[in-house]
């Protein structure tokens, strides 16, 4: 049974929320308030966290901020339709998804679902006899059944969909992966985003390795066409 945080200041939302995915088998937590809910995150980390921006005492931007620097849980940010320069900060910090409001209960529990699957995959502890399987291509070490990631044997944490998002590039280096390429790898087929989605978890790829080291340049560029993980 999954354990989904919620963070929002309008209790009907909390109330709501809580019985669809109570109704849906989750354990639901809740709080009404950033700085309680980062608190409460930090203690009993949840299997997700649903988080409001626009929130009394804390917003959900310094939340999620504060949150990356201890993990990589997913997090799904509730939005308003006017919040599109919130929801590109976001990204850039490391949100998995956006539900815009007004929603309907069926399509965030369905997102829930959706985030979920990409993040347990990463916790599927391989059998013990069975060697964890690795992509190495010069100085990146990716282990997907450990969903960890490191640069010249730095550990570099990413979230689930900036890991899928690095492992297609890598795979084949050279290769030009397009946008849509790579929402394929990083998303189910009924989450759609826009082009503008995947550029910030590149930027956000890119300031990540190049804090662990600031010559790194492997994700190329080709405007027009798309990225690829440059060969040695």
């Amino acid at each position: 049974m999954a354990i989904i945080a919620l963070v929002d200041d309008d209790q009907n939302i909390l109330a709501s929320v809580s019985i669809a995915l109570e109704a849906e088998g989750f354990e639901v937590v809740t709080y009404n308030d950033g700085v309680s809910g980062l608190e409460g995150l930090n203690a009993n980390p949840p299997d997700l966290a649903v988080l409001d921006i626009k929130m009394p005492r804390m917003d959900g931007l310094e939340m999620l901020r504060r949150l990356r620097q201890s993990t990589d849980m997913p997090v799904i940010f509730l939005t308003s339709k006017d919040d599109e320069i919130d929801e590109l900060f976001g990204l850039k910090m490391g949100a998995d998804d956006f539900v815009r409001k007004p929603f309907s209960q069926r399509l965030l529990v369905e997102r829930i679902r959706v985030v979920l699957r990409r993040a347990q995959a990463r916790e599927q502890a391989a059998e013990p006899e069975t060697p964890a399987r690795t992509l190495t291509r010069g100085h990146l070490t990716m282990d997907s059944d450990r969903h960890t990631s490191a640069w010249k044997n730095r550990p570099v944490v990413l979230t689930v969909t900036e890991f899928m998002i690095l492992q297609a590039l890598a795979h084949r280096p050279g290769v030009v992966k397009s946008r849509n390429a790579l929402m394929d790898a990083a998303y189910d087929d009924h989450v759609y985003v826009d082009d503008r989605t995947i550029d910030s978890h590149i930027k956000r790829l890119r300031k990540k390795f190049k804090q662990t080291d600031d010559e790194f340049d492997m994700i190329e560029t080709l405007y027009g066409v798309g990225y690829r993980f440059k060969e040695e």
